[in-house]
């Protein structure tokens, strides 16, 4: 016990605790280039989402791009995190087996690219470094020697799998939501572990196409059975405004005009692609079509390798609206942007053609996105203006569930599952 103490006294004066919850997906760190095209997803499939199985073959890839002609030594390393995302009470070697730091070692040049950038990537678990326990993680990208200025930071799950969850997807039970919203209600089945007061001690998050802007968190059971935890709660916390389908682009070739894309210019170094303007959808009825629930995926028509082949262009988009939104700003919204609300997504307004006006500098590939409108104090971010809601919106849930074993100094993710409104 004494020991224990220590150790805990030791962690909480070794200078090596986050200040309060992670805040932003990437920071730009000391480098002369710019981080661009972050992903992380499991290393068979790029539209999956970040969590994987303990003592399992799994891997996740992580890679980016940095915009530059010159090559950055880029290290990396792992961070453990409670339910919350604040840095668990434990050192790394309680969490990580092997070396805590390590250099990534896969880079690429572009090649034939009218901008020029460096592909970087690496797997894990890997020769070099493995996890222990389950949880929340952090991998945490910096320029060698300066650890405290990292370039990228991206979350992860690690889940035991250890209990079975069974989900059901539905339009919402309450009448104020019952025509826009959908509500995911779902039963934990614990009976394969020894947990004590599970009731208590189990708390749920649950994420809408892997955002983490809206999720709901620290979910309790309304019930209770034989091994069993029901949450089917009508006060509104596993419901969400279902919104549209994605918005979608294709610019996998920068020679021939593919649906919504007007026209493809060449000029100051780059290519710079002008979308047909959008229209808004806030009180149109709900329509049905295929889309990657706001992920993009890099594809690259006319070259080899997506990776270092495909190129960077500027893309213009265009809303027409008659007048500006009151007490709010617009974004065009989903994993092109990080699913952040900043001065790079956010649109203005043209008073002379009555159109919102935003650009994004992204790589060739198949993208999705929204128009978003974010409160003048920045607290609620609403689809209802240009998007709308309709409970028929399909969508992926991710369910994550942890426990606080009063015994340990960290947060178990003990299962998770994902869960889609139309495929089941």
């Amino acid at each position: 016990m004494r020991k224990h103490i220590l150790s805990v006294f030791l962690y909480f004066f070794s200078g090596f605790v986050l200040s309060g919850q992670v805040s932003g997906y990437i920071e730009q760190g000391n480098i002369t280039g710019e981080i661009k095209s972050a992903r992380i997803h499991r290393e068979e499939w790029n539209l999956s989402y970040p969590v994987i199985d303990l003592n399992s073959n799994d891997k996740l890839l992580l890679h980016f791009d940095l915009l530059d002609d010159k090559t950055e030594t880029f290290y990396y390393t792992f961070i453990h995190c409670d339910k919350d995302w604040n840095q668990s009470q434990i050192f790394d070697t309680d969490y990580l087996d092997g070396f805590s730091e390590n250099r990534i070692e896969n880079y690429e040049l572009s090649f034939n690219t009218t901008v020029n950038y460096i592909h970087y990537s690496v797997t894990f678990p890997n020769e070099y470094v493995s996890f222990k326990i389950s949880g929340n993680y952090l991998v945490k990208v910096y320029p060698y020697g300066d650890t405290d200025n990292p370039v990228l930071v991206k979350r992860f799950m690690i889940s035991e799998n250890n209990s079975h969850i069974s989900a059901t997807p539905m339009r919402s039970k309450l009448a104020d939501s019952y025509l826009t919203g959908q509500q995911i209600d779902f039963i934990i089945d614990h009976s394969s572990m020894e947990l004590q007061n599970p009731y208590n001690n189990i708390f749920c998050s649950l994420l809408q196409n892997g955002r983490w802007d809206n999720a709901r968190m620290n979910l309790t059971a309304d019930f209770t059975g034989n091994f069993t935890l029901e949450y089917n709660d009508l006060s509104a916390n596993n419901i969400f405004p279902g919104g549209s389908e994605f918005r979608y682009f294709d610019i996998k070739s920068l020679r021939y005009l593919s649906e919504y894309v007007k026209n493809i210019e060449h000029r100051y170094g780059y290519g710079h692609v002008n979308l047909y303007p959008s229209k808004s959808r806030g009180s149109r009825q709900y329509f049905y079509n295929q889309d990657f629930n706001g992920k993009y995926y890099i594809a690259h028509q006319e070259g080899v390798d997506p990776n270092s082949d495909a190129d960077y262009v500027w893309v213009y988009f265009t809303l027409p609206s008659n007048f500006p939104v009151l007490n709010g700003d617009v974004y065009i919204f989903g994993e092109l942007s990080r699913w952040k609300f900043n001065s790079d997504n956010r649109m203005f307004y043209n008073p002379e053609t009555h159109t919102y006006e935003g650009s994004l500098l992204l790589k060739q590939g198949w993208y999705n996105f929204l128009y978003v409108v974010k409160s003048g104090d920045g607290s609620v971010a609403s689809l209802a203006e240009f998007e709308g809601n309709h409970y028929e919106t399909e969508n992926d849930y991710l369910i994550l569930c942890y426990y606080r074993d009063p015994m340990e100094r960290y947060d178990r993710l003990i299962s998770h599952k994902v869960v889609n409104t139309i495929y089941r």
